[in-house]
């Protein structure tokens, strides 16, 4: 069993010290958020941990954890780790690992999937960094993971920055399968021969060629609200999706379905959108077709 510092206790990160406790790890977790966290601060969690220390951050991307990484910087020693298993961009880990090095501190990516249902099922981890710094984190990552061989939820996926570029993907695909299951959805219900939409997509669950965990999920929410009603179509993306076709475009490597799936949550956040005016407008232009007024 290890010790493991743990900065950042939200939604993943608190399901995460449970897993990781429940198999018997100390886990020394700090947060902002004081009815959650162990220590009073990131100096005093740091002081909790015995050298050589492991830190894993799972902090807001961007500046939070480069922030996070840098005080980190200032606070462990040589010998000492630090894993950031947040959403980060792939090109930070260069430069987080480069601000750590300088005092002799080693440093892994880490992209985590599995949400909150992490907790019970485990998570699917895709790991960035040198092999010595892996195989010492090892029992952290088998503990996390699913249960069942290594391979299957778990992979060392390169050297630093690897790991959140294989999350950066595996998002990327993620924005695709819910785009096309969610317009499947849509075009059940609008034709009317079908006349239990929740019960054919429950029927896809088992035997199909489209079965899946996140068709599970559609069940699971289908059952708690068959039509959805109860939601708004609004949809925000944490930027795994666009830096995804920034890649697609970098490497020339066509991906029009995730394009699609990425421009279908713009969409969702439009009430009105200027674009689709002026096709209507051109719709009436040149062909009399009939347009909505405002107010009319």
């Amino acid at each position: 069993m290890v010790q493991l510092g743990l900065v950042g206790l939200g939604k993943m990160g608190f399901n995460m010290r449970e897993r990781l406790r429940a198999a018997g790890h100390e886990v020394v977790g700090y947060d902002r958020n004081e009815a959650v966290s162990d220590s009073a601060s990131l100096a005093d969690m740091v002081s909790k941990l015995d050298a050589p220390r492991i830190v894993w951050v799972m902090v807001p991307a961007g500046g939070p954890t480069r922030e996070t990484v840098a005080e980190l910087g200032e606070l462990l020693a040589g010998g000492d780790l630090v894993i950031d298993g947040g959403n980060s961009r792939f090109t930070d880990d260069k430069h987080n690992a480069e601000v750590l090095s300088g005092k002799g501190v080693g440093y892994l990516d880490c992209g985590v999937s599995g949400g909150v249902w992490g907790k019970e099922n485990g998570y699917g981890l895709m790991v960035g960094g040198d092999k010595a710094h892996v195989e010492r984190a090892m029992p952290i990552f088998d503990t996390l993971r699913p249960d069942g061989p290594r391979e299957e939820g778990f992979a060392h996926a390169g050297s630093v920055g690897a790991g959140h570029y294989a999350k950066m993907i595996h998002n990327g695909i993620e924005y695709g399968l819910m785009q096309a299951y969610a317009e499947g959805f849509e075009l059940l219900e609008a034709a009317k021969v079908v006349e239990d939409v929740p019960a054919v997509i429950k029927g896809w669950q088992r035997g199909t060629v489209v079965r899946s965990w996140l068709l599970d999920l559609l069940v699971r929410a289908l059952d708690e609200d068959p039509e959805l009603d109860d939601l708004e179509g609004y949809v925000e993306d944490s930027g795994e999706g666009r830096w995804t076709l920034e890649e697609a475009i970098n490497h020339a490597v066509p991906a029009p379905v995730i394009s699609a799936a990425l421009f279908a949550r713009f969409s969702s956040r439009q009430k009105d959108s200027s674009a689709m005016r002026a096709v209507a407008a051109l719709r009436n232009q040149f062909g009399g077709h009939a347009v909505k007024k405002i107010g009319g």
